[in-house]
């Protein structure tokens, strides 16, 4: 065991768990936030997605102890003090999403698009969502959910308030379907 301190959802924790258990293991079993669902195991699915400085990550091929001194957000940490993050207003109105298995990872995948190209076309979305499955829709409602997302991003830019739920726009993204390699750092940042 080893006690494992991070940022989670804005807060500074401290948890103790095994050194061979992944991001997904700690969140689910020792923190109770069950989010991030538990599908494959091995990467195939995305439902475990959630973002490890603001970089989308499959929890299930992380660990733990890769995330020491980070920032971890998962699902639960979009809502803020105003509601929901516009993004899963998006996929609720949208009701794009049917069991809800994959919802979590689907919106914190979009969520990484929706910050850094507002302005994303309808390719681009299909590739920053290719890391994760669905297997109960078709994919259109999804697409779509996340149009609305940009476009409400992009409305909100000008308002006094800012960006819809908090998203700055950020001039890095890595990975196959948005997914980040934890070992690579943004031009300027140190390890």
């Amino acid at each position: 065991m080893r006690v494992l301190s991070f940022r989670l959802n804005g807060d500074d924790v401290h948890i103790a768990a095994p050194d061979h258990w992944t991001l997904l293991e700690v969140l689910r079993y020792r923190a109770g936030l069950t989010g991030s669902k538990q599908g494959c195991d091995k990467g195939d699915c995305g439902a475990c997605t959630l973002h490890v400085d603001g970089k989308s990550v499959l929890s299930c091929l992380t660990l733990a102890g890769e995330v020491v001194g980070r920032e971890v957000t998962t699902i639960e940490g979009l809502v803020s003090e105003a509601g929901p993050d516009v993004v899963q207003d998006s996929f609720d109105e949208a009701g794009c999403l049917q069991c809800g298995f994959c919802q979590p990872g689907m919106i914190m995948a979009a969520r990484q698009l929706v910050t850094e190209n507002p302005q994303a076309s309808r390719d681009e979305i299909r590739d920053a969502l290719s890391s994760n499955l669905c297997r109960c829709t078709g994919y259109t409602k999804i697409y779509d959910a996340v149009e609305d997302a940009c476009r409400r991003t992009l409305a909100s830019v000008d308002s006094p308030e800012g960006p819809a739920g908090g998203a700055e726009p950020r001039a890095h993204r890595n990975g196959v379907g948005g997914m980040a390699k934890l070992d690579e750092q943004p031009a300027g940042e140190a390890s």
